[in-house]
């Protein structure tokens, strides 16, 4: 992890285009890679680019879970 890029919360919010607190509820629940440092969450910037890549090619349901479904995922028949 040498000098690789390092975010807090407000920087993944900004690069994701969602609030501070939703980043926060993605790092605790494990949805998205974090860690913490004395307590507080940071993010590489490696990880998170490899994360959005991931969520390009997943489908997801309206809650944010795997979904495969056709309606939801026709670009899997493709």
């Amino acid at each position: 992890m040498q000098n690789e890029e390092v975010f807090k919360i407000r920087d993944v919010a900004a690069l994701l285009k969602v609030g501070e607190k939703t980043v926060y509820s993605m790092a605790q629940s494990g949805e998205l890679p974090a860690f913490k440092v004395r307590g507080q969450w940071r993010f590489s910037r490696k990880d998170i680019d490899t994360w959005i890549e991931q969520q390009k090619h997943t489908c997801r349901d309206q809650r944010g879970r795997p979904d495969m479904s056709f309606a939801s995922c026709e670009r899997s028949l493709v």
